[in-house]
């Protein structure tokens, strides 16, 4: 498009190489983990790593509320949600371990009292969807079956959410529905939900709300479309399943599965985001399949909000809070 004035590659500070990898030059600062509640200035939630696949290089970050080792009944009525968490950055950037992650998920542990495992999961275009996918699965079966004296002590695997923001939310959408093809083999773990912020989705056919805001300054069209280059299968357009919604069947097969488990979609966004045409697109989507969904929409802000401002991460969790427990 003509109108469109911003390099993806200087704004994402990415170079291509010709062997098909990325080199990433905006060092991203990271967080470690903090495990040890007998230390000074111990957070009012603990984090640790732990590794899913050594040969994928895949790992979980987990978030237990301290409060939750002052209870020592492991009776179910005193464990805790179970929230399996996907970060975003366009499936090419961002860690578990990046600090603005870690400390989302850290505050929205504590805010909705929940045990919290956030996927490292693998980056395209080095490892191209659907990888991300396959990732959030071999997570979801290392904690059906895990030793984790933390998930097995405190989580209640039979009240389990998988949530995302912008890529992670693409990534929750399209591992839950292949979660609810094999809801039979991921047992124990029964999910009651899909959290879904700001989602990525797009298309070839332009929305309105990307023609809108076409050199958005954080996330302008052309970054988009560098993202879906970069991250969906060799050879394909934003037409493919992985992006657009309305591809092939859509998932509705899968939306007619979720819908029939009874799972509910939380589906959070804002007017000042280019993606919130498709968010809108979305939500009616799920409605016309039956899926019991709640769409909760504010004016003015931006992508990502809530990863830089912590009120509105706050607001956020009050929407998720109330979400999880209706």
């Amino acid at each position: 498009m003509s109108d469109q004035t911003i390099d993806p590659y200087q704004r994402l500070q990415i170079v291509r190489n010709d062997n098909g990898t990325i080199t990433r030059l905006l060092k991203l600062p990271d967080t470690p983990a903090s495990p040890d509640p007998t230390l000074p200035n111990s957070p009012d939630v603990l984090s640790k790593d732990v590794l899913l696949d050594q040969s994928k290089s895949t790992w979980v970050r987990i978030y237990l509320p301290c409060h939750a080792l002052d209870n020592s009944s492991t009776s179910s009525s005193s464990r805790l949600p179970l929230v399996v968490n996907f970060h975003g950055g366009g499936f090419i950037t961002f860690s578990a371990s990046s600090s603005l992650v870690h400390d989302f998920a850290l505050n929205s542990a504590a805010q909705l009292s929940a045990v919290l495992v956030s996927v490292e999961y693998r980056l395209a275009p080095e490892h191209r969807l659907p990888a991300a996918y396959e990732d959030a699965m071999d997570a979801l079966h290392w904690i059906r079956s895990a030793e984790d004296d933390w998930l097995r002590s405190h989580a209640d695997l039979a009240q389990c959410f998988l949530m995302g923001g912008s890529a992670g939310a693409n990534i929750a959408y399209h591992a839950g529905l292949r979660a609810a093809a094999e809801a039979q083999s991921l047992e124990p773990i029964k999910f009651r939900g899909l959290i879904l912020h700001q989602p990525f989705f797009g298309g070839a056919q332009r929305s309105g709300s990307e023609l809108r805001l076409v050199n958005d300054l954080v996330l302008p069209l052309s970054v988009s479309d560098l993202m879906w280059e970069l991250a969906l299968p060799v050879g394909v357009d934003r037409d493919h399943e992985y992006c657009n919604l309305t591809a092939g069947d859509g998932g509705f097969k899968g939306l007619e599965l979720i819908g029939s488990l009874e799972w509910k979609v939380l589906v959070t966004g804002c007017d000042g985001d280019p993606l919130f045409d498709r968010q809108i697109e979305f939500v009616k989507m799920l409605e016309g399949k039956g899926v019991r969904v709640v769409a909760h929409f504010g004016e003015g802000e931006y992508h990502g909000v809530e990863l830089v401002d912590t009120s509105k991460a706050k607001l956020l969790n009050v929407a998720i809070q109330n979400f999880m427990s209706s």
